[in-house]
């Protein structure tokens, strides 16, 4: 079936989550008050001492004991008040209403993209400003699910239409059109690659003001957005990311209905030096530090401005990374004596394997041979490779229904690259793209802001979810997604 057409949107099985719950705080052990029921026996004879002493020695020992008692009764209490104060609160107690806005005048979502930006950075090095958007906020436990591809441009254009890749036309960064031969690259910014309607987009259908700041696909002109230049930045990765950060607090500067109710902020890092040493190297530290840090510039121009807690500001990546290295091929070059794959034949190598063989060539039989090849036992790493008719990829990837996709697919194993031939290039990087599964390229998901529940975790989801996220906020009515209304409902707080 063609991509020409949304109209082969099909609803996909709601992504289920489970309530998010706490164990109840211990009872706080409690300070016992001063008993008083101790009694002391006195005999005969110190009574008739007793009783011979002065009645204002009698008087000042009573005054004294009920001055200590008072006292001691005063510490207990304020011991008490204390404890129940810094008791946190249980799990039955937890924010169900969105709260109130101070100082702006209606919702504003703010789209913060760090690419690249795997799962468990935020443990690398103190980051303590996503950490306060974190502890203040919601996040996903054990981090956001990138659609497959892994990729950057299908993933960034699956946030903000809530499509998977087969839906929205973005197959991969590069790929060819199946009828005109025509290649998409990262530069395409002609409307009929980009299917699906982008937030941007929708938020203008409703009146609203949209802003985009290095988004892909936001540069694209498409039904009512036309990329207006005061809104709409035009991709240049050289223009430093303070100056970004700059440009997107001077909106908030604007007046009250001239301030965009949707803004989206991009990040190239730490994408950038993944590629170049992998996921474990300190130049991913000293990245991940540095987005910490404009993320800490961001909120400290937010807070100057009273406006921190009124903005929903929902920060994201776009994938994971995992180490590669040259002992880690396939080499297309091996299978000769099975079948002879020409590099024509080839859209993308790795970690996505495409291939589109010519008119009157069987991609069954193409499969086949390249499958006997890679199980012999003849070929270096040939197991870690798996060929499919992209029909039999499994449905969970939703890599199927779209002319774009060639016909036949293959998914290497985590951290294994496919190359042409063999060659003496040196390389220790690092690689994203793979299976969706692989835990490696799960990134981010943060949700700070009047919206959010603060402290709250939910569990791992998929980004085509947000899409739904950010339209409830702003109470618009969204374009058709393969997101649910209902999983969004259960991340955010209800409007009163």
């Amino acid at each position: 079936m063609g991509m020409d057409s949304l109209s082969i949107l099909t609803p996909t099985k709601p992504i289920t989550t489970s309530p998010v719950t706490s164990e109840e705080d211990p009872t706080n052990p409690s300070t016992a008050l001063l008993s008083s029921s101790s009694t002391s026996t006195i005999s005969s004879s110190s009574s008739s001492t007793f009783s011979h002493k002065p009645t204002t020695t009698i008087l000042f020992i009573a005054l004294a004991l009920i001055t200590c008692i008072a006292v001691a009764a005063s510490i207990a209490f304020a011991f008490l008040f204390f404890a129940s104060i810094n008791t946190p609160k249980s799990s039955n107690s937890i924010e169900s209403i969105a709260r109130p806005l101070v100082k702006l005048k209606s919702p504003v979502v703010l789209l913060i993209s760090s690419d690249g930006f795997r799962f468990g950075y935020q443990f690398k090095t103190p980051t303590p400003n996503i950490g306060r958007l974190i502890a203040n906020g919601t996040e996903a436990e054990t981090g956001l699910i990138p659609v497959f591809p892994t990729l950057t441009f299908p993933n960034h254009y699956s946030i903000v239409t809530g499509l998977y890749p087969a839906y929205h036309g973005i197959i991969n960064n590069y790929f060819n059109d199946p009828i005109t031969g025509e290649g998409f690259s990262m530069k395409s910014h002609e409307s009929h690659w980009w299917l699906g309607e982008p937030l941007w987009q929708t938020v203008v259908n409703h009146g609203l003001i949209a802003s985009t700041y290095f988004w892909p696909g936001s540069e694209v002109i498409k039904g009512s957005w036309n990329c207006p230049e005061k809104f709409c930045q035009q991709y240049n990765g050289s223009v430093p990311f303070d100056d970004r950060v700059d440009t997107v607090l001077g909106y908030f500067d604007l007046p009250s209905n001239e301030i965009p109710s949707f803004m989206t902020l991009y990040f190239e890092d730490p994408d950038h030096q993944g590629h170049k040493v992998g996921p474990d190297d300190p130049e991913i530290t000293e990245a991940v530090a540095n987005i910490d840090r404009v993320i800490g510039k961001l909120i400290q121009g937010l807070e100057k401005r009273g406006i921190f807690e009124d903005v929903n500001i929902i920060m994201v990546g776009d994938h994971g990374m995992v180490g590669t290295c040259d002992k880690k091929l396939v080499f297309v070059e091996d299978l000769a004596p099975w079948i002879d794959i020409p590099a024509s034949w080839i859209q993308s190598y790795t970690p996505l394997l495409s291939i589109k063989p010519p008119a009157g060539v069987s991609a069954s039989d193409v499969v086949a041979k390249m499958m006997e090849g890679l199980r012999s036992g003849k070929v270096k790493n040939g197991m870690r490779l798996k060929m499919y008719l992209k029909k039999d990829l499994p449905d969970r990837l939703h890599y199927f229904e779209s002319d774009r996709i060639p016909p036949i697919i293959g998914l290497v194993e985590e951290g294994f690259k496919v190359e042409q031939k063999t060659s003496k290039r040196q390389e220790c990087g690092g690689a994203h793209g793979y299976d969706n599964a692989f835990f490696s390229m799960r990134t981010i998901f943060i949700g700070h802001g009047p919206q959010f529940a603060r402290g709250r975790k939910v569990p791992s989801f998929e980004n085509v979810q947000i899409y739904n996220m950010v339209t409830s906020i702003l109470k618009i009515q969204g374009a058709s997604n393969n997101g649910t209304a209902s999983f969004a409902k259960s991340v955010l707080l209800q409007t009163p």
